[in-house]
């Protein structure tokens, strides 16, 4: 009895929610139109179910007219909606088709699932309200064109489906328990492989071992399936795990080159680390390292990097720093640059950096000496050329170590320099 009712009331209100096909259009019921005056053309039946649902239109005017029927007669049909007889309510004019009503939800989501029984997927929480607002709106549509009697069998139809959707309800309590022993069983098929991805989280398994197990389980899941998400969730566990190894072990071949120039050692570390991490080597720009290898050897002297296996660089280290306190700054800095090619490399480059700007401090000290004449004197030739002879410290400085910290000072005072000789 439920399940006659169920379809009975279910086609009534899909026909209600096609209604709103004839919204904006001349398919729409005229309030002027006498049923009596129509005739009835051949019908066009579709079966859906157990319902039938026959569509018959008839010219009149400018304006067409379809009526529904399911496995009732239409009297029946409208008895339902307390109205006394068919004839106290005027035709619904409406187009019942399936794709219709598709047309009203939202398409398949074919990202989530391997398949659709159907042509869409069913969203309630999107559905529902979409085809309760649509009901609502014609409604509206056909009351304010005089056809009250039809709004109100449109209406009327919600308070029949009350006892429906305590039925869907209870039904939908049953299918979740049903899922949920699907699950279980589901869980325990999989529980020794799910175990062992989980293990190998535990441990910091590397990415690739946590990777091919957990696709393997994925292969024999249904896309979205919630153990399958949970395989992905641990991959990006292992993932995140890895890359912190590797970015940890790539750190210290780069302190090979960069800092102790044993380019040939890290050259060779980095092939295997490739090797190794494969599924990082883009994220950490592998070749764009070992580009960065064959530039610094590029620029710097074998000779000088032969000289340190039977020199101490240590030494020679401690001899710039005397070099720079006596303001030896040529033969500092050649040092310090042939310094560049031993295991020190780091240091000396930090040096480099202190001679630099024990250079350029000299040179604006010269610069400041200069401008000070320049004030002094009432000569504008004689003045003029001083203050060219100050700009051309400031200069040595650029040129020798554009490398220093001072290179902002020195620039502003060369600017200052140079408005003081365009006055």
């Amino acid at each position: 009895m439920f399940e006659s009712k169920f379809f009975v009331q279910a086609a009534t209100f899909t026909a209600a929610i096609s209604l709103t096909a004839c919204i904006g259009t001349q398919q729409c019921p005229s309030p002027d139109v006498n049923p009596a005056d129509k005739t009835q053309p051949a019908p066009i039946t579709k079966i859906i179910g157990q319902d039938t649902v026959q569509s018959a239109e008839t010219q009149i005017g400018t304006h067409s007219e379809m009526q529904v029927v399911t496995g009732d007669s239409a009297s029946q049909l409208l008895d339902q909606f307390n109205l006394t007889t068919p004839d106290q309510t005027p035709t619904i004019l409406v187009q019942t088709r399936v794709d219709t009503v598709m047309m009203m939800l939202p398409p398949c989501d074919k990202t989530h699932f391997s398949h659709c029984t159907l042509e869409t997927t069913m969203d309630p929480y999107k559905a529902f309200p979409a085809l309760a607002n649509y009901v609502f709106n014609y409604a509206d549509t056909l009351s304010r064109a005089g056809q009250t009697d039809s709004a109100s069998v449109i209406l009327n139809s919600f308070s029949s489906m009350a006892p429906m959707w305590q039925e869907w309800q209870a039904y939908s309590d049953t299918l979740r328990n049903d899922f949920g022993k699907r699950r279980e069983e589901k869980a325990k098929e999989y529980e020794s492989m799910a175990l062992q991805i989980q293990n190998m989280n535990r441990v910091q398994a590397s990415y690739s071992m946590v990777s091919e197990t957990a696709d393997s389980l994925i292969s024999q899941l249904a896309p979205g399936d919630s153990l399958a998400n949970w395989a992905e969730s641990q991959k990006k566990i292992a993932y995140k795990n890895t890359l912190k190894k590797a970015q940890k072990e790539f750190d210290a071949i780069k302190v090979l080159a960069d800092e102790k120039a044993q380019f040939a050692e890290a050259r060779k570390q980095t092939e295997t680390f490739r090797i190794r991490y494969r599924d990082f080597e883009d994220t950490l720009h592998v070749q764009a390292f070992l580009d960065h290898i064959t530039e610094l050897e590029k620029s710097v002297d074998s000779e000088n990097a032969k000289m340190w296996e039977k020199n101490d660089p240590a030494a020679a280290l401690a001899k710039a720093d005397t070099l720079i306190a006596a303001e030896k700054f040529d033969k500092a800095k050649d040092l310090l640059n042939k310094l560049k090619s031993s295991k020190l490399r780091k240091e000396a480059s930090e040096k480099y950096i202190v001679l630099a700007d024990a250079y350029c401090n000299k040179q604006r000290k010269t610069t400041s000496q200069l401008f000070a004449k320049s004030q002094k004197q009432t000569d504008e030739t004689k003045k003029k050329k001083l203050l060219n002879d100050a700009i051309a410290p400031l200069d040595k400085c650029l040129t020798e170590f554009p490398e220093t910290t001072q290179k902002e000072k020195v620039e502003s005072n060369k600017k200052f320099i140079e408005k003081e000789l365009a006055k």
